[in-house]
């Protein structure tokens, strides 16, 4: 069961609307990167999290819920970005300004036309569940595996490019307003990637979730090549680093160098048969 409030999580306020930056947005609400993705993941991973306590299953669906505010936000923000936006491309003043963003280095006119063709004639000036290219979120980047600790990392993963992705908008925002719900924003991503890792450290933290699925028993795995690095170069040359030598994560082995080569034999495989629709010579 939800509840809302009419009064948004945040303030949103638009000094100088900007149909452009609006476009900009609707990567934040139906990107992979975008805010319909964590709240979506949150939700289906408390919805279906099982163990002896409730504490990760509340906090999920606290945090989904916290998720949906960030959602009403932005769509608030593409709204009122879109206040002042000419309905169509030959109004004046709107032919030369679209035209002069160069975005992606593509047709400007064209990429801008249509995303304010669909922001008229689709929703009345208003966001919509897409990203800046206008391509539906289809929810194929929801991941809820129920594996809390699979999930987690999961979870720093999506606040991590969704930080990325508000930084780079705070950075091209040239409207105060759109900084300050931003910088909020980021703020609360910062908090998210902290929760994640604190459930992860509460779980025994590298030692104790890895390898995930922990409840699997190691010693039924190959265990010559579990905590090896394999170099793949032709000249085998290794990108020394923490996964190349000494302790394990997990405290369970001693990391080594492999390098690659084949352990099975060049696969054989038998003829066609008769009903495949193959070639006589391969039968």
């Amino acid at each position: 069961m939800f509840y809302f409030d009419k009064r948004l999580q945040y303030p949103v306020k638009v000094e100088n609307p900007d149909p452009i930056y609006a476009r900009m947005l609707q990567q934040a609400i139906g990107g992979i990167e975008g805010e319909i993705r964590v709240c979506m993941q949150y939700f289906f991973q408390g919805w279906g999290a099982r163990g002896p306590s409730t504490k990760y299953r509340d906090m999920l669906l606290n945090t989904a819920t916290e998720e949906m505010g960030h959602i009403e936000m932005l769509a608030t923000a593409v709204a009122l970005n879109l206040e002042n936006a000419p309905t169509a491309l030959q109004e004046e003043g709107a032919a030369d300004g679209v035209v002069g963003a160069v975005m992606g280095g593509g047709n400007a006119r064209h990429t801008i036309e249509g995303m304010l063709h669909r922001h008229v004639l689709s929703t009345g000036m208003a966001a919509f569940p897409a990203n800046c290219e206008g391509v539906p979120f289809d929810m194929s980047h929801i991941y809820a595996s129920g594996n809390l600790a699979a999930d987690m990392y999961c979870n720093v993963a999506a606040e991590s490019t969704g930080r990325v992705l508000a930084v780079r908008l705070y950075n091209a925002a040239h409207d105060a307003g759109m900084k300050d719900m931003l910088h909020y924003m980021i703020a609360r991503d910062t908090m998210h990637q902290q929760q994640w890792l604190a459930v992860i450290e509460e779980l025994g933290g590298h030692q104790g979730a890895l390898p995930i699925p922990n409840s699997f028993p190691q010693e039924k795995e190959d265990s010559e090549n579990a905590y090896n690095f394999y170099v793949s170069s032709v000249d085998g040359t290794t990108p020394e680093g923490r996964w190349t030598q000494g302790p394990s994560l997990d405290g369970k082995s001693t990391y080594s160098v492999f390098k690659n080569k084949p352990l099975g034999e060049e696969p054989v495989l038998g003829p066609a048969r008769p009903d495949s629709g193959a070639q006589t010579e391969q039968m």
